[in-house]
C-alpha cells in the first residue's frame, strides 16, 4: 500500500485524521493533512481507505496492487 497526500489540495475538514488517526493528523498552522507513517500496519488498511474515500477535496491517494482510492 503506497499513500501519498496532496497538502496544497486539502481543505483542512480533519476527515483522515478521524477516520485513521495513527495514520494521518493535521497541521496547527491551517489544519492540512500529515501524513504520520507512510508504512502503516496491515491492519489500518480498511481506515486508510476510508479516510482516502472520504476527504472532500480528494488530497488522500491510496495505490495498492488491485486499485487505486
Amino acid at each position: 500500500m503506497e499513500i501519498s497526500v496532496d497538502r496544497g489540495r486539502c481543505l483542512g475538514a480533519g476527515m483522515c485524521a478521524l477516520t485513521a488517526p495513527e495514520v494521518f493528523d493535521q497541521d496547527t498552522a491551517g489544519g492540512r493533512v500529515l501524513l504520520l507513517t507512510a508504512e502503516p500496519p496491515a491492519d489500518r488498511a480498511t481506515a486508510i481507505r476510508r479516510a482516502a474515500y472520504v476527504c472532500p477535496s480528494g488530497a488522500i491517494r491510496v495505490t495498492d496492487e488491485t486499485r487505486v482510492v
